[in-house]
This record gives C-alpha cells, structure tokens and sequence, in this order.
C-alpha cells in the first residue's frame, strides 16, 4: 500500500515538471481602429445643432368651451384658410342663441306697443284729455322699451357668434405641427387644441451659451447644413436672440433665418448651424469623440508609432477647442499626418503592439456588409 501511495506521487511530481517546462502559447497582437489625421476646413467653426421651425407660428383654439365632436385633421396635414379643422358639440350654443332670439322678439313687442301707447296719449294730450306728464311717462316707456331692444340685439348677435364659434377653422395656410386635443375631450375657452405652422419663411431654433453670444451678435451672417444634405452650405441670419437664458440648460434659444431655404428644407429637420471662426477657417483637426478620453484630469488620445506592420501607442495629452455633435476639434496635441486611435481607448495599454485597421477600411467593409 505504501508503495503505490509513493509511486503516485512521484508520477504527478512528474507531471507538474513537464507542465512547467511547457513554452507559453505566443498571443496574436490585437487589432485597433485607426485614423490618419488631416485639416478639415469645410467644418470650420462653432457648431450648433437644431429644429427648424417656421417664423410664425399660432396655437388654435375654440373661443368658447364645450366637447368635443369632431376633428377632421391631424399633424403634418397641410391647410387652407377656412377649412374645419374641428367642431364643438353645439347643442348648447344653438340653445343659447335661440333664447336671445326669443328675449329679441319679446322686447321687440314690448316696444311695438310702448310705441303705439305714446301714439294715443299724444292724440289725448292734443285733445285736453290728459295731462303732459302722463305723455312724458309714456315717453319714457317708450325710450326704455327701444333700449331693451337693442341690448336684445346685441345679445342676439353675441350668442349668434358664441354658435359660430363651435367650427375650429384655420386662418392661414400652413401645416399641422401639434393636436393637443381629441374627439370626446372637453375643452376650456382659448386652450390650445393645434399648433398651425404658418408658409413662408424657414428658420433654425438652436440653444447657444451665454460665452457666445457676443460673438454671435457680430456675425450677422452664419452658415446652415441640413443633417441630410451636409455638403449644401445654406445662408443664415441671427434674426431673434432670447433677451434671458433658460432656467434648467443656462443658454439663449437663437432662432436663425434660413434666406434661401430650399424646398428640401421641411419642418422638424435637423440643421446645423456654423458661426464664422477666422482661426478654424485655415482648417481644423477633427476627430471622432471616440477617439479622446480622460487621463489623470487632462484630455488625451492613443498616438501610434510604426513598428514594421504594427504599431505602438503611446498616451498624447491634447487640447480640445470644441466637442461637437460630428467629432471633437483639437486645438493642440497632435499634428497632421499622425494617426490615433478612434475607438476602444480605454482598453489599449501603452506599449503593447497592436494590428491597425483603418476606419475607412473599417466603415467600408460594413457598408458592404
């Protein structure tokens, strides 16, 4: 029993030995999407994202309260002046102006006679029937009874109008850009029910900080691009600055007249907008924001240096001028020419030796994909 007890240990005393003699398997360096770095003049600039909205605008709604009945259009219907757009049970309005009608009839009859009463009095008083003070008091009847007659009248036509106002009906042309309200809804009196986005002229609602309004007031002329056409430069005008910032985000709504707005330009696309910057017109590094991370406080990006087929990073602190919604600028750093790393920074560690792919290459093969 001894025996086989020792015989067992000295076997897996054996096997330890080999397996610590073993050569480790070589691992394959990692792949990392790269970038080369170059000028990019064409996005020069201080960038602003936003909506583009219409210059005028008019929340619709009923003058009158009610429920209602009907709604004959909904967002991104496009209207002419006059058309339905929704209605009011009118049940109530129509009982209300034939009261009016009726009180207009009574004190049309009270008038009538009043008026026949001062007749016969002034043939009695021209007889020496009666005295002149009974004719005055007929007189006065009279006056008051036509007095009642045109308040009638007035509320005949004020409730006449309270039944027309049960009909929504667009003033202008434009488009449906908001329904607040549906059919069985009650609604009070000047709630909004839609928002009708007037024709004509286009304009971008962009939020821009306190720091650069100033500059922006200077400008006068700026740049806008289509989120759908970037390569189509259009002419903008600061038409409107807020005259206070936003409570929650601290930045002034600018809104921004496009002065030849193409048909292609619609309601709720994104649009850049571009303030002139002379320093970034020369051209500006731009990078994706992939690409730049936090090192110990600072911003930084991996730069990668050739070795033969595969590269080194090596940690570059950076200056960053601008982070915009297509890339980070960087004022300071790097150079053109040098490539970065443009995706997985955090994971790559400075001297290990890495397969680079280039991001074109990269983007291309999905595409095809």
């Amino acid at each position: 029993m001894m025996n086989r007890t020792l015989m067992a240990g000295a076997l897996a005393v054996a096997l330890l030995s080999a397996c610590s003699n073993s050569q480790p398997v070589a691992e394959l360096p990692r792949p990392v999407v790269v970038q080369k770095l170059a000028l990019s003049p064409v996005v020069a600039g201080a960038l602003y994202s936003g909506e583009v909205r219409a210059r005028y605008e008019s929340d619709l709604a009923f003058r009158i309260g009610g429920k209602i009945v009907e709604r004959q259009v909904d967002v991104g219907a496009v209207v002419k002046p006059g058309q339905l757009l929704a209605r009011l049970d009118p049940s109530d309005a129509g009982l209300a102006a034939e009261a009016a009608r009726a009180q207009l009839a009574a004190a049309q009859n009270e008038l009538a006679f009043a008026k026949a009463e001062m007749t016969r009095y002034q043939d009695l008083v021209a007889r020496g029937f009666v005295s002149r003070s009974v004719l005055e008091a007929k007189e006065t009847t009279f006056k008051s009874a036509a007095a009642r007659v045109e308040q009638a009248r007035a509320q005949a036509t004020v409730a006449g109008n309270q039944a027309g106002y049960t009909r929504l009906v667009a003033d202008q042309p434009g488009v449906i850009t908001a329904v607040a309200a549906e059919v069985g809804q009650v609604v009070k009196e000047s709630a909004m029910v839609m928002k009708l986005a007037r024709e004509g002229e286009r304009e971008v609602l962009i939020a821009v900080p306190e720091r650069r309004i100033a500059a922006l007031r200077k400008a006068g002329q700026v740049e806008v691009r289509m989120l759908n056409e970037p390569e189509t430069a259009l002419q903008g005008r600061v038409r409107e600055i807020a005259p206070s910032a936003d409570a929650a985000t601290r930045t002034y709504a600018v809104r921004v007249s496009i002065v030849d707005a193409t048909p292609s330009v619609q309601l709720g696309m994104t649009a850049n907008v571009i303030l002139p910057d002379a320093a970034a017109a020369a051209g500006a590094l731009l990078v994706p924001s992939t690409a730049v991370f936090e090192h110990q406080g600072a911003s930084a990006v991996w730069v990668m240096v050739a070795e033969g087929e595969l590269v080194k990073p090596v940690l570059r602190p950076v200056s960053v001028r601008q982070y915009r919604e297509d890339g980070v600028v960087i004022a300071a750093g790097v150079e053109p020419g040098e490539t970065i790393a443009v995706a997985g920074a955090h994971r790559i560690v400075a001297g290990q030796l890495l397969r680079p792919v280039p991001r074109a290459v990269l983007a291309g093969v999905r595409a095809g994909g």
